[in-house]
């Protein structure tokens, strides 16, 4: 074949490259500007989670005794009650150990025990069971009994006057079955029933015989059937038992270990615990509860079955690590590092964590924060009304207008968002009833006032004799009593920043007036002694959490109610004749606009007597990591480790060089959901938008081959054309 013929072949391939060249490096340009990689976020350990959230150790490992809000998701998952929330929400319940309820008239509630349910050793529960737990917590004598059950399920009249809290027609049961006068000698009555509760043998006859004498407040009906009767109909019965002091013990394990004696706590079973029918068993006890391991237990009852609510699910996590009580600095590292999954820190903190965490170029704030809003809480300052100084009605009065709570207010800002309420309990504003009463009343928080401090000030020292000296060397007071000691305000440890600060602030305020603190800090353990007057300090720093959704039985009475004091509730030791008349009757009430008014008039008294100073009302939020899934939070409960699974958070990453940076400042809104109400708080995010460098100049090298291969196309046509060689 001649060249002539050759070259017309030739010139067309090399067209044809051209062309196929033109097309792949655009093309590989496009590939190298666009390629990806995948980032993956998981936990280091698949088959643990490890949840340094909470702040504070267990006051108790025994849920009769325990009464913090930080024993809720250790108890939630270790115990289990005849019923409980229907997860996050806390207005319904749900069948567990029960397998289904009745009742007509919410005064006698028959439940029918589910067969099959047995504790870790094979010890199986059934209706005897039940009224020995119940029996059990009510006898103690503990906070989680007496604030939970009385005028329910044991006569506030004859605890107050024979200091035993008795079930209701129990020790009428035992005179019954045994002959004994019980009925006229409680402290009998109670021996009896904590030696039959600590020798506990549902097969003896005896026992038999006075679990089912039918006028008693838990009645045994039959081996899987049990009716629990209150002294006075509660439509919230079972909002009430579906906590923690409603859980089912196991009798084995309490006799094994000290049994049952009135009004005194297990302290072995405080220290170490024990385990319920719930998804997870107790592993480990850190040293002073610094820690505690829970593992999915391993005869978990409902294991392999379906009909069952998602709260009695088993576990998806084989392993627990809960340490409680770290430092802020191991909190923030922790959680940044990937090496826990839950963690907290307190508001001033927000954005140090967002900055600290490794992985924040890829995850948003959103997405490792939980606001999960204003809790139907309340913090204060209790002012014990019958120990000096806190016994004079205008010091109480002093330091109610001596506190700045703008200053207090100004802690709790996010990035100019004040993510906290001021409000006046006992009742805290995420009920509606706050509303209708304050407005009723026409009645608003304390307001800052030092003038008005010093008069009532001034006014307490003549009535105790005696008196301050002020910054500037006035004395204030009755100059010939004597000079007020400082004043000790207690606080648990260990404290926040945020709370710190907040204490710093009040310490100040007072020595502004004269009144000159300090601060002591407790573990939780301590407050559990607080159950006289003379026993409780004159001022602490805490807060209540009601036990179940009932502003005026678990909010008002709790925190106003003798009947409660000291750490059930009334810290302040309130003991006013007309307060007590009123609640007998105030939470049972039907007619709601009664109940309302009724509570109006005690507001009045309330605002009057200063028995609490109360502190801002922050929101309520965790940091969780973007893989955890499952995370199910109830403000009366914490959440459940069993419902909680990892799924890997995987994003797209596209390469960078060269970048430069544009930042756009968004408001984003975050709801708050509460107990009744939802508010929206705004907090303030960056936004970053990176436009790489090597992608624009890759597209211009792409731009300048198509030109270059446009060009050299059409003079290769050109040549062709014309016959010639062609190049």
């Amino acid at each position: 074949m001649s060249m002539g013929l050759l070259m017309p072949n030739i010139k067309g391939i090399l067209i044809l490259v051209v062309m196929l060249t033109s097309l792949i490096l655009p093309l590989a340009f496009f590939l190298q500007t666009s390629a990806q990689t995948t980032f993956t976020l998981a936990p280091p350990n698949s088959s643990v989670l490890v949840d340094v959230s909470q702040t504070a150790p267990p006051d108790a490992l025994d849920p009769a005794t325990g009464f913090y809000v930080q024993d809720g998701p250790l108890f939630t998952a270790v115990f289990q009650e005849l019923v409980e929330f229907n997860g996050s929400n806390y207005l319904q319940v749900v069948p567990v150990i029960a397998q289904n309820w009745s009742t007509s008239n919410y005064e006698n509630w028959t439940f029918y025990i589910r067969q099959g349910v047995y504790f870790p050793d094979g010890v199986q529960v059934n209706a005897s069971t039940v009224w020995f737990s119940f029996y059990r917590t009510i006898l103690m004598g503990q906070g989680p009994g007496v604030a939970n059950y009385i005028e329910l399920l044991f006569n506030s009249t004859q605890y107050a006057q024979t200091g035993y809290a008795l079930p209701w027609g129990v020790a009428a049961a035992i005179q019954n079955v045994t002959g004994l006068p019980t009925t006229k000698n409680a402290t009998l009555a109670a021996y009896i029933l904590a030696s039959i509760l600590s020798h506990f043998n549902a097969a003896n006859a005896t026992i038999q015989k006075i679990m089912e004498y039918p006028y008693q407040a838990v009645v045994v009906k039959g081996p899987y059937e049990v009716e629990i009767n209150t002294l006075v109909p509660y439509r919230d019965l079972l909002l009430d038992i579906a906590n923690w002091w409603g859980a089912i013990y196991n009798p084995v394990v309490v006799d094994e270990h000290g049994g049952v004696q009135p009004n005194t706590p297990n302290s072995y079973l405080d220290e170490y615990g024990m385990n319920g029918t719930g998804p997870y068993v107790i592993k480990y006890v850190g040293p002073s509860l610094s820690e505690i391991v829970l593992v999915k237990n391993p005869h978990y009852w409902a294991e392999n079955l379906s009909n069952i609510p998602a709260v009695a699910e088993p576990a998806h996590i084989p392993v627990i690590e809960i340490e409680y009580g770290l430092t802020h600095t191991d909190r923030v590292e922790d959680f940044a590092t990937n090496k826990a999954q839950i963690s907290y820190v307190s508001l001033p903190f927000l954005q140090q964590m967002y900055s600290s965490y490794q992985y924040n170029k890829y995850v948003g704030f959103n997405q490792i924060f939980l606001n999960l809003g204003y809790e139907a809480a309340v913090f204060y300052l209790s002012l014990n009304m019958q120990v000096f100084p806190t016994n004079i009605t205008a010091f109480r009065q002093a330091i109610a207008h001596a506190i700045n709570y703008s200053a207090l207010l100004n802690i709790f800002k996010f990035q100019n968002q004040t993510l906290a309420i001021e409000y006046l309990g006992p009742i805290s504003p995420v009920f509606p009833i706050y509303n209708e009463v304050m407005q009723l009343d026409k009645l608003h928080p304390f307001t800052y006032n030092v003038s008005l401090a010093l008069h009532y000030l001034n006014e307490a020292g003549y009535e105790g004799h005696f008196y301050v000296v002020l910054p500037n060397g006035t004395q204030i007071g009755d100059p010939n009593g004597t000079q007020l000691p400082t004043l000790s305000i207690y606080a648990l440890a260990p404290v926040n920043e945020l709370e710190q600060e907040e204490l710093t602030i009040i310490q100040e305020d007072l020595q502004q007036i004269g009144i000159s603190t300090s601060i002591k800090y407790v573990l939780p353990s301590v407050t559990d002694t607080w159950v006289t007057p003379s026993a409780t300090p004159a001022i602490v720093d805490l807060g209540w959490f009601p036990d179940w959704p009932d502003p005026i039985f678990q909010e008002l009475m709790a925190q106003t109610d003798v009947e409660f004091g000291g750490i059930s509730g009334d810290l302040a030791w309130v003991n006013i004749s007309t307060l007590q008349q009123i609640y007998q009757t105030l939470p049972f009430l039907t007619n709601q606009t009664q109940q309302v008014l009724e509570v109006a008039k005690i507001y009045k008294i309330l605002y009057q007597e200063v028995p609490y100073v109360y502190l801002p009302n922050p929101v309520n939020y965790f940091f969780v990591q973007p893989y955890v899934k499952g995370f199910t939070y109830n403000p009366f409960v914490g959440y459940y480790y069993n419902l909680i699974y990892y799924q890997p958070y995987t994003i797209s990453i596209m390469p960078q060089t060269t970048t430069t940076t544009t930042t756009t400042t968004t408001t984003v809104p975050i709801t708050n959901t509460t107990s009744i109400t939802t508010t929206t708080t705004f907090l303030t995010t960056s936004t970053t938008t990176t436009t790489s460098t090597s992608t624009i100049v890759y597209a211009a090298i792409g731009i300048i081959v198509v030109i270059i291969v446009i060009v050299a196309v059409v003079f290769l046509l050109r040549g062709r054309g014309k016959g010639g060689p062609g190049f």
